[in-house]
């Protein structure tokens, strides 16, 4: 004897949630997109510390700050990192943050 299998109904897009109302029903939205936008501006510097050949030691002197304080800002990871900062760093490498708010 064959069992039949039934088919799934194709789910409804208006009844799928995302993943920005998941955290915000979490109450960890505003932690969650800041997050984001530090891995991306880390990784944006790192990217153009490497295209111009600049070290952590260098970056570190041009800012005039410790190469840990280099260590923290490209740790994606590490949220401990103030705007400021991320702005220098980007100016140092020849970058420029352009903060907008929608």
């Amino acid at each position: 004897m064959t069992k039949t299998k039934k088919r799934k109904s194709p789910r409804s897009p208006t009844k799928l949630s995302t993943l920005d109302d998941f955290r915000k029903d979490d109450g960890k939205l505003e932690e969650f997109q800041a997050t984001a936008i530090k891995e991306v501006l880390a990784w944006q510097i790192a990217a153009a510390m490497k295209a111009n050949n600049i070290s952590r030691n260098s970056l570190a002197m041009r800012m005039k700050t410790s190469r840990s304080q280099i260590g923290r800002l490209l740790d994606p990871k590490d949220g401990n990192v103030t705007l400021a900062t991320l702005q220098r760093a980007a100016q140092m490498v020849g970058r420029w943050l352009r903060l907008e708010f929608v």
